[in-house]
């Protein structure tokens, strides 16, 4: 008889520890499937989870039209985008506190200098004040135009995240070649230059 209660104790001890590790590897598994790589980086508690974006699906891609521009340049005259139709573009995103901006910036001047008659280089500020944009062109020998977009909203519609940004956009508007972010020496900006239609 004492062997029996034994026996029905060991088994029922049995069950119950199969019972506690299987609750224990559901709650592993359910806890691992609701945090695998879900961070919050909105700082809205209200947010129920999101994607970071690959860079490449980001802004504006090739074969799309580029969205139209309208900004006051550092020398205070008017720049609107499509008035440049029927010539090639190379769009830049720069700010004066970047330094890989300011490495590419004597590049783009010296390409401007040779291929001005064949590309317009536009090189948009991005979100500072015009002020010290304006100072910082001054004090250079930058003769490429300047626009600025202080508030970012031109910058926030073509995806740009990380300055340095630019664009190649043909003759007909369209962007044509895949954006580049980051500097760009000047054999680069041939290349894409010769690339364009």
């Amino acid at each position: 008889m004492m062997y029996k209660r034994m026996a029905g104790l060991m088994i029922l001890l049995v069950l119950a520890g199969i019972l506690t590790a299987n609750i224990i590897d559901q709650n592993k598994n359910n806890s691992a499937a609701s945090n695998s790589n879900e961070y919050d980086v909105s700082g809205d508690t209200s947010v129920r989870g999101g994607t970071i974006a690959p860079v490449e699906s980001v802004g504006i891609k090739p074969g799309e039209l580029a969205p139209e521009i309208e900004l006051e340049t550092a020398d205070g005259s008017k720049f609107k985008l499509s008035d440049l139709r029927g010539k090639k573009v190379l769009l830049n995103f720069w700010a004066t506190w970047c330094p890989p901006c300011k490495e590419e910036m004597p590049a783009m001047q010296a390409f401007y200098d040779t291929y001005q008659d064949e590309i317009e280089v536009i090189a948009i500020n991005f979100e500072e004040k015009d002020q010290k944009v304006r100072d910082f062109i001054n004090n250079s020998d930058y003769t490429y135009m300047v626009p600025m977009d202080e508030d970012g909203a031109v910058g926030k519609e073509y995806g740009v995240y990380t300055i340095p940004t630019t664009y190649f956009i043909g003759t007909d508007g369209i962007v044509q070649q895949p954006r580049r972010v980051g500097p760009m020496t000047y054999e680069f900006m041939e290349e894409m230059l010769h690339a364009l239609n």
